[in-house]
């Protein structure tokens, strides 16, 4: 089984929105066995909250169903998970510090290294913008989250290509 966890600051816009997306993409390609995703935030600002109204509408625009809950980032998830994929730098950054000093099974990746036009930048956080921006950050992670996939099965299952 390979453990996926996305991870943004409050885990309201776009961790539990990759989370969502990757996980839609996992099953349409039959692979819910083999790879599954969860998401939290580097802020303690929201556990047990709902999304953002915008990020649950604008995946329900694409077809896509979000049921999660806020959660923290905790030091023990660089044992479960096998990746670890940070929104932007500055999460990175904390990633990096909680990580620092712990043994640790996780490979920290930037979702950004997944987008073929903006490889290695931050997905912007919407949570001050509009719908457009939400709509724009469903665009990088739905390309970025396809990438990440086809990566996962060429990695570990190279004789699998669905």
């Amino acid at each position: 089984m390979i453990k996926v966890m996305f991870v943004c600051l409050g885990n309201i816009c776009r961790s539990p929105l990759a989370e969502a997306i990757f996980n839609h993409k996992v099953k349409n390609r039959g692979l819910e066995k083999v790879i599954i995703a969860d998401s939290s935030g580097t802020s303690h600002w929201h556990i047990g909250d709902l999304p953002d109204p915008r990020t649950i509408e604008t995946a329900a625009g694409h077809g896509i169903q979000i049921n999660h809950r806020g959660r923290q980032f905790k030091p023990d998830d660089t044992k479960i998970y096998d990746y670890i994929i940070a929104m932007d730098k500055d999460n990175r950054v904390e990633i990096d510090s909680i990580m620092k000093n712990r043994q640790s099974k996780a490979r920290v990746l930037m979702m950004g290294d997944f987008d073929r036009n903006s490889s290695g930048t931050d997905i912007p956080d919407p949570y001050y913008g509009d719908k457009m921006d939400f709509q724009e950050v469903f665009r990088l992670l739905d390309e970025s989250c396809e990438n990440l996939v086809k990566y996962l099965v060429d990695t570990h299952h190279p004789d699998d290509k669905r």
